[in-house]
């Protein structure tokens, strides 16, 4: 039964790749080109993201347990 409900399992989650390359719906058309644009994109460019929308990350900002200095705004409540 557990080979039946993998088999099935991994069957379905093939079966969801793309297999042909994305084109606007029957009707409808891509969006307009933006302001300025001398040419209007297709729908490979325009799922692209800019590197503002998704930054690069880099290693963690502490990589060991430090002692914190002083603030002179952590008050406690009056």
């Amino acid at each position: 039964m557990r080979y039946r409900v993998t088999l099935v399992a991994a069957l379905m989650l093939g079966a969801c790749g793309q297999k042909a390359p994305l084109e606007p719906v029957e009707g409808a058309s891509l969006p307009p080109a933006p302001y300025g644009a001398a040419v209007q994109p297709d729908a490979d460019e325009l799922l692209v993201l800019d590197p503002e929308a998704a930054p690069a990350r880099n290693v963690e900002l502490r990589t060991r347990s430090e002692e914190r200095e002083d603030d002179p705004f952590d008050l406690p409540p009056e």
